[in-house]
């Protein structure tokens, strides 16, 4: 059989070697998943240097715990945020919204997600926020807590002998944001739809 005849066709793709080489990266993102969404790994990444809004018509969770912390892009530049670390969450609806300027001009990238199709539902929430607005309500709270002792999520800790916060329960009615950054464990986005478009609408 000639060289040519033993060669791939121009194109075609090795899918035995590629699985090969593939395998071991998508089995430690896996697991880095899977530790994230127990909480016992915090996500630790640049933000963007762009703040986006947040906003859910109605959100509940069995545990809440919040600090504060500084939050960096990647020319160092800092952010002070609250970070907010909601157990098991279930969202009515839920839509965000970031403007990002471009040579066309500035397009607003939004996902929306929930309504009609379901409750979102995300296991160990965290957002990175600068501010929260909604009517709330807080079962057996602490404020003042030492950020290190806080146990109400999962590895959701701040630094010893600083300020923080924990709740039992919560439920906050007309959630509007603005935050910095947002990981959680085991999203589900019914009825997910993205947009990206010139000049279009923010969440609020």
């Amino acid at each position: 059989m000639s060289t040519a005849k033993r060669s791939l066709r121009e194109g075609r793709t090795n899918w035995r070697k590629t699985v090969v080489v593939a395998l071991p990266a998508v089995l430690a993102v896996g697991a880095m998943a899977s530790v994230m969404a127990e909480g016992a790994l915090a996500a630790s990444f640049a933000v963007s240097g762009t703040s986006f809004q947040v906003s859910s018509g109605k959100l509940t969770s069995q545990g809440l715990s919040s600090y504060v912390q500084i939050d960096r892009d990647v020319d160092g530049k800092g952010h002070p945020v609250a970070l907010l670390g909601i157990g098991d969450a279930t969202l009515s609806d839920i839509c965000q919204a970031a403007e990002v300027k471009t040579p066309l001009g500035t397009v607003v990238f939004k996902l929306m997600a929930g309504g009609d199709a379901g409750n979102v539902t995300a296991s160990n929430l965290i957002i990175d926020g600068e501010d929260l607005v909604g009517d709330a309500r807080f079962g057996t709270a602490q404020i003042g807590r030492d950020a290190s002792t806080l146990d109400e999520v999962p590895g959701v800790k701040g630094e010893r002998g600083k300020f923080g916060l924990q709740a039992g329960d919560i439920e906050v009615a007309k959630v509007r944001s603005h935050a910095w950054s947002a990981t959680g464990g085991n999203f589900r986005l019914k009825g997910m739809k993205l947009d990206v478009s010139l000049g279009g609408k923010k969440c609020f």
